[in-house]
């Protein structure tokens, strides 16, 4: 079993994704980039013809990353989408107010979503990831005519894109931004902490649901150009990867700060009326804890003490699940319903398309690590 030191965690900050880097490289290269995005536009579900007109290299990209990994056990992936059907409006929920912030909690995280422009539009960041884990876990996911792959093969080339401009321009103190350590961090932001939030939440979970939900989470990984060699096999490993990630990383940011304050205030504006506005800190300052959301300078309310109830009434909903299968296919259509409305409230009803930008914030900086908090010893809440 791999240990994650720190010289094995310094190593995978050297890598980026080779197959999708020398894409995005041959596109720049020629020029043709804008044309590339013009043409993906209208390739959004497996199985169809490749746009008329693309050049070589985004060609043959696209046939190579076209299929999932052999390896992939799909029952395990059937019993992932069960698990995402039974709790997708606490997924939504976790993924919001716990995976997100996260994100914001790494500074040098928090600087490259500045340099995207994401500090400006937030909305849209949510929306992307909203849509992204919604296709993923439809039943066509990886068949002809599903939208996971498609959306997968664009995001890799967002972030090989991400690598070169930061690179040529000098704008990253590391040698490779979005490296391999980034892209698995991530990864478990997504996974592990989300369903640690469901923990919180007090969401009644199997082991086996769990397992087949990260399973899940290290299919895309593999997808993304994540080498699979390093991605942690099971939960438990992937908890140990989470825990030193976080804790090499983890650290206040005026980008971090302000991110978050734009989550929060994009969320108050979905939430109709003013009276419920301080739920949604009080929900962050639970999922993430006092200590990361004073980082990120979540704001203190009355609510605080109120959110600390959310698993009392997750468990009388729960109960009513419990009481029959009719029961529990009216809860299930509720939350498909609430989780619908949310992300439509997000993508205003559009399809979030993922583009190769072609220039990039002009005003980036890293904030130096001085004054990063080191968190005292994980604890293991399984």
């Amino acid at each position: 079993m791999t240990t994650y030191t720190d010289e094995y965690m310094d190593g995978l900050r050297l890598k980026g994704d080779e197959l999708a880097d020398a894409t995005v490289e041959a596109l720049f290269g020629s020029g043709q980039v804008a044309r590339f995005n013009t043409l993906m536009r209208w390739f959004t579900t497996s199985g169809q013809a490749l746009p008329e007109g693309l050049p070589d290299a985004a060609s043959d990209y696209l046939r190579a990353t076209a299929t999932p990994p052999e390896w992939v056990d799909w029952g395990v992936m059937e019993r992932a989408r069960q698990f995402f059907i039974d709790n997708d409006v606490h997924i939504s929920t976790a993924l919001s107010f716990a995976a997100m912030p996260a994100c914001y909690l790494i500074p040098h995280g928090a600087a490259l979503l500045s340099a995207t422009h994401s500090l400006d539009y937030p909305s849209r960041r949510m929306a992307e990831t909203g849509q992204f884990t919604v296709y993923l876990m439809r039943p066509d996911a990886f068949e002809a005519g599903g939208r996971f792959l498609p959306a997968a093969q664009k995001v890799r080339l967002l972030h090989a894109s991400i690598r070169r401009h930061l690179r040529q321009e000098g704008r990253w103190a590391e040698p490779v931004p979005i490296c391999q350590e980034d892209m698995l961090g991530a990864l478990m932001m997504f996974s592990v902490q989300v369903l640690d939030a469901l923990h919180r939440l007090g969401v009644h979970m199997t082991s086996e649901g769990a397992e087949a939900y990260y399973y899940a989470w290290r299919v895309v990984g593999t997808i993304l150009g994540c080498d699979p060699a390093t991605i942690p096999p099971d939960l438990r490993a992937a908890r140990e990867f989470s825990d030193r990630y976080m804790t090499r990383h983890m650290g206040p940011s005026p980008e971090g700060a302000h991110l978050t304050r734009q989550l929060i205030e994009m969320y108050e504006e979905v939430v109709p009326g003013t009276v419920l506005d301080p739920v949604v800190p009080a929900l962050i300052r639970f999922l993430i804890g006092d200590t990361a959301a004073d980082w990120l300078e979540v704001p203190r309310s009355g609510w605080d003490s109120v959110a600390k109830v959310a698993p009392a009434v997750l468990g009388v909903l729960e109960r009513f699940e419990d009481r029959g299968p009719w029961a529990s296919q009216l809860s299930d259509r509720v939350g498909r319903l609430v989780a619908t409305l949310e992300l439509s409230s997000l993508t205003r009803g559009r399809v979030m398309h993922y583009a190769i930008p072609e220039e990039l914030k002009r005003d980036f900086g890293v904030p130096s690590g001085a004054g990063r908090w080191t968190p005292p010893p994980p604890v293991d809440p399984w």
